[in-house]
């Protein structure tokens, strides 16, 4: 899976997934969701790796893991550094206190025997106790001046070391060896709840004690390491980084030889598993479907795993009656239908051989499942246009229907499909408390009163007369507008019967609309189409025409089922071409109902029956929306829950113009930048909400040349009371409080309807059958020490090690 992500200069780095926005607000709600539930709520799935004991786990062989990509630098505080980045870096380096399966960090006793806060008073001061066997690869003690350099280099003071991230290093005042060699005392001049966070990874002094070594020195090796691995080199010509065994290790020692993480894009991992490349591989629900059905439709617990479209492979779609009818033409006394429909079946008996090959190349693996520590959010700018009003930001989050959108992702997965109910904490972290209740569920009738509140009516969508009287000066204009209008029609229309005759359709060339927008040139248009826009049903223009129209959305009431099965017609064409947001013309003829522009060969749905509601306006300019979506292969999920969305506010009469553009240019020209009203994208979770998640929901501020400093606020809404509580959560040592000022903060957030979270994301994970303790780690750090082989007992056939 993609991530990427934005830098910001002060704060501790965060990155959307998958790939990748103020006011007063009147909270009468919030008086009971300030405190409580101090404990793990929610439903969560748990880890599948294929636990083993060490006992159990084979000395020896190389296991291949799927990233996307090399990565581009090793030191994880760049802005360039990514999941790769900190995959390859949590096998090489230490981490001091590494998150457990519940998402809280806990103390690594291979690096420290202790950490704790000694005093809060007048200046609060962490000792750490080191582990007295830790040392870095090349026999040196980790020690104070590691501490010391790191800190430097990430305090933000000096300028020459270009860090993405310094949140937490800008509060310490100093630094300063203990007791003894294994003690460091660190002294903040300002208290900072997070502290766990600092120093993980933690870099040799040779990496962080100058800006020559932390800027270029540590993009492509480490010259010195600290874990059960050490890094052998990084081949770019192979995709490949190499690690092995780590000779000075002290603690449990590698059970692998090797550990190569190879580059392999998400589009190939299927291809990759059946030619045995990788062992370990990240993949997608198609390719979950594949290798659930090699195992017979059952997943590595033993429990059915849905089946996807195509799962079942070529050549088993043909039923007994496809196969009657292409035995009688085979055998009947049409020659040249015979031998089309013999080539035919060979094609097909070919496809179904191949298919099969591969099918068993699969077995060899299991699909381990879990809930990855990321959710999917969908986002309102709120900078400008209709969302800068937080009425209709509340409407379009009560015309959600989250239920239904979680059971399309998690349900067929056999995952817990429940909506995601915080901003600040996943479902089974401590801090985790459903605050949605502050912004209210899926109300299709309060969504409605809502829009009309700020304005937005039925009416408000005709556009009035300007109320000048017939013979006057303007109507004259209009008069003579119309004729003008008339005089261009006739001449387009002899233009058209000329194109005609020489096998083109006019305006395919020139890409104009209007009447004759329906015959712009296929796939002209196939990344933009509008959910609600006012066309003529059925109206596609002359045979042949590019352009569909679907019918429009049922009424609110019967939204739940017919609008779902609208949306399966609304799923794009997948093009990768970034079109410009614009409106599509709209048919402007008599008896024009609103419909959908739609990707070239879309079919339309029956129509829906009279009486539903139409699309809203204010002063004659209708309530659109602008979606903008990734258009990759590997986004097919985010895409139908968009379309899933613009169904449901249609049903309230929003319309949405969904445009699809290219992965790599989704979140940086898109959602970074604020081109968009409406947007799919993620946030990883993290065990310190209050440095992580602040800039995410900051207010923003503007800057003395005019423009917008939102950090990491890609919604732009904010407030400042948001703002407090996260500050004083900050700096809140007791941890019980803290989290009361998080719940607090999340309470608010929902309230204010910039961002609604919808899911935690699936994580599916292919591995060998033979391989323990690697797989769906949901929240938890890897233990690269324990990943290795099992033993023939253990594994109940003979160890098949590789090397």
């Amino acid at each position: 899976m993609s991530h990427v992500g934005v830098p910001r200069g002060t704060a501790r780095k965060r990155r959307s997934l998958a790939l990748l926005t103020t006011g007063v607000l009147t909270l009468p709600v919030l008086a009971g969701c300030s405190s409580g539930d101090s404990g793990a709520s929610g439903t969560t799935a748990p880890q599948d790796i294929a636990v083993a004991a060490r006992n159990l786990v084979a000395e020896g062989g190389t296991v291949n893991w799927a990233v996307d990509a090399l990565p581009t630098t090793l030191n994880a505080f760049q802005a360039d550094a990514d999941s790769t980045t900190t995959r390859i870096t949590g096998a090489l380096l230490p981490t001091l206190f590494p998150l457990d399966a519940q998402g809280r960090p806990r103390l690594n006793p291979d690096y420290l025997e202790s950490a704790k806060v000694v005093e809060s008073e007048p200046r609060q001061v962490v000792l750490y106790r080191l582990n007295q066997q830790a040392v870095w690869s090349d026999g040196r003690e980790i020690g104070a001046a590691d501490f010391v350099a790191q800190w430097r280099a990430l305090s933000g003071k000096d300028t020459a070391f270009w860090t993405a991230r310094n949140a937490g290093y800008e509060r310490i005042e100093k630094i300063e060896r203990g007791a003894d060699d294994l003690e460091v005392r660190v002294t903040f001049a300002k208290p900072y709840a997070d502290w766990r966070s600092l120093f993980s990874p933690l870099y040799p002094k040779e990496v962080t004690g100058s800006p020559d070594a932390f800027n270029d020195g540590a993009r492509t090796t480490l010259k010195a390491t600290s874990g059960p691995f050490r890094l052998r080199g990084v081949d770019k010509k192979t995709g490949e980084v190499t690690l092995v065994r780590n000779p000075r290790w002290w603690g449990s020692p590698a059970k692998l030889d090797s550990l190569v993480f190879r580059a392999v894009a998400p589009q190939n991992r299927t291809e990759a598993l059946i030619a045995g490349k990788v062992d370990v591989a990240d993949i997608d629900a198609a390719a979950a479907h594949r290798i659930a059905q090699a195992a017979g439709g059952k997943g590595a617990d033993g429990k059915p795993l849905a089946q996807g479209p195509g799962a079942q492979g070529p050549g088993v779609q043909e039923g007994p009656a496809a196969a009657l009818r292409s035995w009688a033409v085979v055998h009947g006394s049409d020659a040249k239908a015979a031998a089309a429909a013999l080539a035919a079946r060979e094609k097909n008996r070919a496809a179904a051989e191949a298919y099969a090959t591969e099918q068993s190349g699969l077995r060899a693996y299991a699909v381990r499942k879990s809930l990855e520590p990321a959710y999917t959010q969908l986002a309102l700018n709120g900078e400008s246009g209709p969302l800068a009003d937080d009425r209709v930001r509340r409407a379009v989050a009560r015309a959600l229907n989250r239920q239904e959108l979680v059971d399309t992702v998690l349900g067929p997965l056999g995952l817990p499909a429940q909506p995601l109910g915080s901003h600040l904490a996943l479902a089974g972290q401590p801090a985790y408390k459903d605050s949605s209740g502050a912004l209210g569920g899926h109300d299709t009738e309060e969504a409605q009163a809502l829009l009309a509140d700020a304005g937005w009516t039925p009416e408000g969508a005709v556009k009035k007369s300007d109320g000048t009287k017939a013979g006057s000066e303007a109507g004259k204009k209009e008069a003579g507008k119309k004729d003008a209008e008339k005089k261009d029609a006739e001449k387009k229309d002899a233009e058209r019967k000329e194109a005609e005759k020489k096998g083109t359709k006019a305006g395919a060339a020139d890409g104009k609309t209007g009447d004759g927008a329906g015959e712009r040139e296929p796939g002209a248009d196939d990344g933009l189409y509008i959910v609600g826009d006012d066309n003529k049903p059925g109206d596609s223009g002359p045979a042949g025409a590019a352009t569909h129209v679907l019918a429009p959305a049922p009424t609110a009431a019967f939204h739940s089922s017919a609008l779902l099965r609208q949306a399966g017609y609304l799923s794009g064409s997948g093009t990768s071409e970034d079109v410009p947001s614009r409106v599509a013309a709209q048919d402007k003829r008599p008896g024009g109902a609103a419909g959908a522009y739609a990707p070239a060969g879309t079919a339309a749905p029956a129509q829906v029956p009279d009486g539903r509601r139409g699309p809203l306006g204010k002063d004659g300019k209708p309530l659109t929306l602008r979606f903008v979506l990734p258009s990759g292969p590997g986004s097919e999920p985010l895409r139908s829950v968009g379309d899933k969305i613009s169904a449901m506010l249609e049903a309230v009469g929003i319309r949405t113009e969904i445009t699809k553009v290219p992965d790599e240019n989704y979140f940086k020209d898109h959602v970074a930048s604020g081109a968009y009203d409406l947007a799919l994208y993620s946030w990883p979770a993290t065990a310190y909400p209050a440095t992580d998640d602040r800039p995410i929901f900051a207010k923003p501020v503007p800057a003395t040349d005019g423009s917008l400093l939102v950090e990491q606020n890609y919604t732009r809404v904010g407030t400042d009371h948001i703002d407090q509580l996260f500050d004083r959560a900050l700096s809140e040592l007791d941890e019980d409080t803290a989290q009361d000022l998080m719940k607090q903060a999340d309470a608010r957030i929902w309230a204010a309807a910039g961002s609604i979270p919808l899911y935690q994301r699936p994580q599916l994970v292919a591995t060998d059958r033979k391989l323990a303790n690697v797989g769906a780690f949901g929240f938890g750090a890897p233990h690269y020490q324990d990943i290795g082989f099992k033993k023939p007992q253990a594994a109940g056939a003979p160890a098949n090690k590789k090397k």
